[in-house]
């Protein structure tokens, strides 16, 4: 019986998963064209003047995305507080370190101006992370609309769902298969750490304790750039900030990946994009070709932006992102 219980859950949560992914169809780049013509010039003017006021909220905004993305979908549920402290931005990858609600609260109070109870807090973070991307330095792509707002927000499911930095390339792979994207998503997508930024708490382990051994550092890492981040993050100081991730930080361009090959990946798991052949050859092409880069960015985030979101009367159109309506 506990085994036939088990069958028809996963038949079960595939048909959901499946469901889910095939709503991503009904998002349209023109969903708010009669009822907010101008609201990717509202959000792309406040964006503007929110990088402008700090460069650091470019990647912030992006990552903010992508973290709200990899959890229950696209469905702003990072966005929700929680009295016991139990909600998605509670979790340790996020709690500290997710920058960019306070942002976010402000990009939707001006669209809520313009056009009030209309767009989705999913809706503006897709929006926000793009032209966070564009501002720096990326590509435009168009990103499809229509999500509507989550009201359940995890932090058991952020610790279970999100990659974390110490991955190995096939976890890396499961991972993201298990929200429906691909090896290639993959690669490309962790070329958004050419905006990154980090504390020495993800960095210590690689210099004075790899694999646990103490005094042993990763031989994966070059050795003059292991030497280099030994004197911004000495063993002892985990939340010192290390700052950037390749050599033009708070440029969206494919020197990541230049980096990567050079093997001064900051993370264990930028350094485990090379150590697949085929993660080789999609980091090979990337730090040869910007503009392949940069449009397989574009293609890679729309993918990601349509991760189990939910459309029509499902969800809701929060007024505050931060908090689910009263009923």
């Amino acid at each position: 019986m506990a085994l036939a219980g088990s069958r028809c859950a996963l038949i079960f949560s595939t048909i959901l998963f499946m469901a889910a992914v095939a709503s991503g169809a009904k998002l349209s780049k023109y969903h708010y064209y009669k009822t907010c013509p101008k609201l990717e010039t509202v959000v792309r003017n406040k964006v503007d003047e929110i990088v402008n006021a700090d460069l650091g909220m470019a990647p912030g905004l992006l990552r903010l995305h992508f973290h709200d993305c990899f959890v229950r979908g696209c469905d702003g549920s990072v966005l929700l507080d929680s009295a016991s402290n139990s909600a998605e931005k509670d979790a340790p990858p996020n709690f500290g370190s997710l920058r960019g609600f306070a942002e976010v609260d402000a990009i939707k109070a001006t669209v809520e101006s313009a056009c009030p109870g209309v767009v989705s807090c999913a809706d503006i973070l897709a929006l926000a992370a793009r032209d966070a991307v564009v501002k720096v330095g990326g590509k435009y792509w168009s990103v499809p609309l229509g999500r509507k707002d989550g009201f359940t927000s995890s932090l058991v499911e952020a610790n279970t769902s999100l990659p974390s930095p110490f991955m190995t390339f096939p976890q890396l792979v499961q991972n993201f298969a298990a929200v429906g994207l691909n090896a290639k998503d993959m690669v490309i997508l962790s070329g958004g750490h050419t905006i990154g930024q980090a504390h020495c708490a993800v960095v210590i382990p690689r210099l004075y304790n790899f694999n646990g051994v103490a005094g042993a550092t990763d031989p994966s890492l070059d050795p003059k750039f292991a030497n280099f981040l030994r004197t911004l993050c000495p063993s002892d100081e985990p939340l010192t900030f290390v700052g950037q991730m390749d050599a033009t930080n708070g440029t969206f361009d494919n020197k990541y990946f230049k980096a990567v090959k050079s093997r001064r990946g900051l993370f264990s798991s930028d350094a485990a994009l090379i150590t697949n052949s085929f993660g080789r050859r999609v980091v090979n092409i990337a730090a040869k070709y910007p503009g392949s880069f940069m449009k397989d960015f574009g293609k890679s985030m729309v993918k990601m932006g349509k991760i189990g979101v939910l459309t029509g009367s499902a969800g809701e159109i929060r007024q505050v992102c931060s908090a689910v309506n009263s009923s």
